[in-house]
């Protein structure tokens, strides 16, 4: 299998690289079908070895043309196949025809969905692609809801997993929970979004030799991103008289009453990717409690509100909200922090006050989890995570700046070039102090200059992997914000 391309697409634009190869590179759509069918049973092959018996499950669509080819392919390399047909085969496009006509030829006979799955070592989900667009009812209902209460048996889904909106990522009433997931031609944007990384398994990709100008027709609205991706990440080596000043000076603004963690957890991040300085504004009662915890960081207890304005000018950047509780002490530095126009990360209840004062800054990078992204558009949590891509939309258009919308596949929107997501990431990072976490690291990316987009792209980055680094170290269960912290240097240190 390929390397997983960085350009995701819709639904409608794969239906549109299907028609440029076929129509401007004279690669029939019946072509594509039979190289889908061949890299999906070599996949087969090299996984699951010794898989004997195949159960094929075909649909009526396109991607049903694709299950028949694996099934042909397969017996004329002696597998042994059973094909489950579910739905009508009378209603399926002229190359899904063709595909089950060759199958046919074979000699082998297809079975109808009786409610009962054959047994097999494992299994093919060909029943939906990237068209389905309405919740999944009925005989396919049935299909999807057998395949996955089989029990130690892989499934590979073919395109995206049945019952997946390949655009948002939704399960539309019930989908196939696959162990890989093979992509063809173009990477969906829903195979990484909504509820998708709960079905897709491990998901790979096969381009079936589309000649690159084909990619080149069509503009990807979203694109993934990873370490390999981040080139502005190959950071320079630094000069040798450098000192602190050169690397900003962040103010961490935060931590009210019984809430001290929060911006502790955020500088210290800010501390681990580079920033020269790091200071806290916090009630109080916990300045000297950071201090001991950390030396390095100089904590400030601010009581009244003009004794912020000296840290805001002696500060470059500001990340504001971690602890910051939602009191009128909370709404007094939020408003300080804001009217003093620095470049600044609103994170935690600095957005939650955001809510109910809305304002555009060009100037901040908001990071709400779907929670506070409800909040701050009036809507359910569930209408955002229904639709992520536009509700990160609808966020810019509502508070400008770039906005980084958290969760599975977090995104990353500034409103002219296309949307980032995030692959990177997971479970263990359901804790809290992770939001507070990033918070820090794209303060402390943003204080050492880099652009407010470039910050959001890598420290959203350099979040998940310290995080799947320390899944592979020590697990995902019981993994704490704290427990990033030496991943993070060690990724702000990787040579290129």
């Amino acid at each position: 299998m390929q390397h997983l391309p960085y350009p995701l697409y819709t639904a409608e634009q794969t239906r549109q690289l299907d028609r440029i190869a076929s129509e401007q590179h004279a690669i029939p759509a019946a072509t594509l079908m039979t190289r889908a069918g061949t890299a999906a049973l070599n996949f087969i092959l090299t996984q699951w070895p010794d898989a004997k018996q195949l159960l094929i499950l075909c649909g009526s669509g396109n991607n049903a043309g694709d299950g028949y080819e694996v099934a042909r392919q397969a017996l004329e390399k002696h597998c042994k196949v059973v094909l489950v047909e579910v739905g009508r085969t009378d209603k399926m496009s002229d190359e899904a025809t063709a595909a089950r006509q060759a199958y046919l030829a074979t000699g082998a006979e297809p079975i109808a969905f009786d409610g009962v799955l054959p047994v097999a070592d494992m299994i093919v989900d060909a029943l939906f692609g990237t068209g389905l667009d309405r919740d999944i009812t009925g005989a396919f209902a049935q299909a999807i809801d057998a395949i996955n209460h089989v029990e130690n048996t892989p499934v590979l889904s073919l395109d995206i997993p049945s019952g997946i909106h390949a655009d948002t990522g939704k399960a539309l009433g019930i989908a196939v929970h696959a162990t890989a997931t093979l992509s063809f031609i173009g990477l969906n944007i829903g195979l990484f979004n909504g509820d998708a990384p709960n079905y897709t398994g491990h998901i790979v990709f096969d381009a079936l030799a589309v000649p690159d100008s084909v990619f080149e027709a069509i503009e990807a609205t979203t694109y993934r991103l990873d370490l390999d991706h981040q080139a502005t990440l190959k950071l320079a080596p630094r000069q040798r008289t450098s000192h602190k000043g050169h690397f900003g000076h962040l103010l961490v603004i935060g931590g009210n009453l019984g809430m001290s963690g929060a911006p502790r957890i955020a500088a210290e991040a800010a501390t681990r990717v580079g920033a020269g300085l790091v200071s806290i504004a916090t009630h109080p009662s916990h300045s000297a409690l950071i201090n001991l915890t950390r030396p390095e960081l100089m904590s400030h207890g601010v009581e009244i509100i003009d004794e912020l304005t000296p840290l805001l000018t002696t500060a470059n950047v500001v990340t504001i909200g971690p602890g910051l509780g939602q009191t009128q002490w909370s709404q007094a530095l939020s408003n300080k922090a804001i009217e003093s126009k620095h470049p600044m990360v609103v994170d935690a209840d600095a957005l939650n006050l955001l809510s109910r004062q809305p304002q555009q800054n060009p100037h901040w990078i908001l990071t709400p989890h779907p929670g506070e992204a409800a909040r701050l558009l009036g809507c359910s949590t569930k209408t955002v995570q229904e639709n992520r891509l536009d509700a990160v939309r609808q966020l810019h258009a509502r508070y400008g700046g770039i906005i980084v919308l958290k969760g599975a596949g977090t995104l990353i929107y500034n409103g002219e070039d296309p949307i980032r997501l995030s692959p990177c990431g997971n479970p263990g990072m359901a804790s809290g102090g992770m939001g507070d976490a990033l918070a820090g690291i794209i303060g402390g990316l943003l204080a050492q200059n880099f652009s407010l987009m470039g910050a959001a792209c890598i420290g959203v980055t350099i979040h998940g992997m310290a995080a799947d680094k320390a899944a592979e170290q020590d697990g995902e269960r019981g993994m704490l914000a704290m427990d990033l912290m030496p991943h993070l240097r060690h990724l702000v240190n990787l040579k290129f």
